[in-house]
């Protein structure tokens, strides 16, 4: 039988960083198990699963992770959605609970990504200095460098210049101080890769990536996994009063892609589906922006996180830079977001970071997150995106 509404009772990630000991399996297997004793229930109860891997996205990553941790002949859904992927298993493990096919969904994403170096990087240049087509757009031309480019940084540095030359009052001190914000926020999460503060002076003179945006300033590569355990309300009440009382509701559960707009068959546009996505998930909950009390959004670079600002409407339109001087996304702030250290401290293994954006969240509506903990927190928002475009939005709320 179906259910509209949906708990997260067992939610865990393994550090992020670098683990030259274990591979994509290992990872895998050690959130999952964690999870699973998060949320006191056995593998055998589980009806479903959703595995989210993107650089391994035809290994049957979740087949493999049966193998380490149980078969038991459930369905296993493969999952590959950019950034979004992790954010996007746990969507089919929702969906499978609300569709009523079956009590519990289990979710986990995975990546190994540790030297990976440059991601989205071209492949060696030709040898010939005479353009040659080919490939899908080669018959016209190619567009790279030349009205943008599809490479992570230079992108997201687009995005945010972008953003200051149609609403003013960015500049690159501004955008080091969102940086210098989240390296502060990690010094307090033991799970990120990055625990270090950083002065504004350093990440202002550090190696420049794409203007403007340092080294600091972009997400680290790293590895990680992070899993979760989602229940429908008739399973909840089966469980013990403990686990009652630290289940989680979804109030919002969003994924959209890019609609049509002027340019985007050329240059992506992070911040239409986002609003969308946003709007979409306000709506399910019943909720607006202000009725949240922390918020993890997917700044994998420091430019990235102030046109979320915007996008997720934590602002009015226009006014991010406003938002961020008034101190509102600092921990100690109106509207804390990124207290986990974000992607620029606590890391960015891919398909992990959907699913470990939404732990974040789910440690302080449980009063669990220890010296990094926003007290009284009731109402948390995830937010990842990943380009091609997918976007996932889940809202969270503590009942108990």
């Amino acid at each position: 039988m179906g259910s509209d509404t949906i708990w997260i009772i067992g939610s865990n990630m393994t550090r992020f960083g670098k683990h030259p000991d274990k591979d994509v399996v290992d990872l895998a297997a050690e959130a999952s198990r964690m999870a699973l004793k998060d949320a006191g229930i056995s593998l055998s109860e589980v009806g479903v699963l959703g595995v989210g891997n993107l650089m391994n996205a035809g290994a049957g990553i979740g087949q493999q992770l049966q193998k380490q941790i149980g078969q038991t002949g459930i369905p296993v859904f493969n999952v590959s959605n950019a950034c979004a992927t992790g954010a996007t298993a746990l969507r089919v493990a929702i969906m499978a609970v609300k569709a009523g096919e079956t009590d519990v969904g289990m979710a986990v994403g995975v990546e190994k990504l540790a030297g990976a170096g440059l991601l989205g990087q071209r492949g060696p240049k030709p040898e010939s200095e005479t353009w040659q087509p080919s490939g899908r757009f080669g018959a016209l031309s190619s567009t790279e460098g030349r009205i943008g480019t599809s490479i992570m940084p230079g992108v997201f540095a687009q995005v945010g210049m972008e953003y200051g030359h149609k609403y003013g009052g960015t500049s690159f001190e501004l955008f080091a101080k969102i940086s210098e914000k989240n390296h502060s926020h990690s010094t307090l999460n033991p799970l990120a890769a990055y625990q270090k503060r950083f002065t504004l002076e350093e990440i202002m003179n550090d190696v420049m990536i794409a203007y403007p945006n340092t080294r600091p300033m972009c997400s680290g590569n790293c590895d990680g996994a992070a899993a979760m355990i989602v229940v429908n309300d008739e399973k909840l009440k089966s469980l013990p009063l403990e686990v009652q009382k630290r289940a989680v509701k979804i109030s919002a559960s969003v994924l959209t892609s890019d609609p049509y707009v002027d340019g985007c068959q050329i240059l992506p546009d992070v911040n239409t589906l986002t609003r969308n996505a946003a709007s979409q998930a306000y709506e399910q909950a019943g909720i607006g922006p202000e009725d949240l009390d922390l918020v993890e959004l997917h700044d994998c670079f420091a430019t990235a996180e102030l046109v979320h600002y915007d996008n997720l409407m934590l602002c009015e339109e226009g006014g991010a830079v406003d938002f961020f001087e008034s101190g509102a996304p600092w921990r100690d702030g109106a509207k804390p977001v990124n207290v986990s250290g974000g992607l620029q401290s606590k890391g960015h293994p891919i398909a992990a970071t959907g699913i470990a954006n939404i732990h974040e969240i789910v440690m302080h509506l449980r009063g669990e997150a220890g010296d990094r903990q926003i007290e009284g927190a009731r109402v948390g928002l995830a937010h990842v995106i990943g380009l091609g475009s997918a976007c996932g939005v889940h809202i969270l709320e503590k009942v108990a």
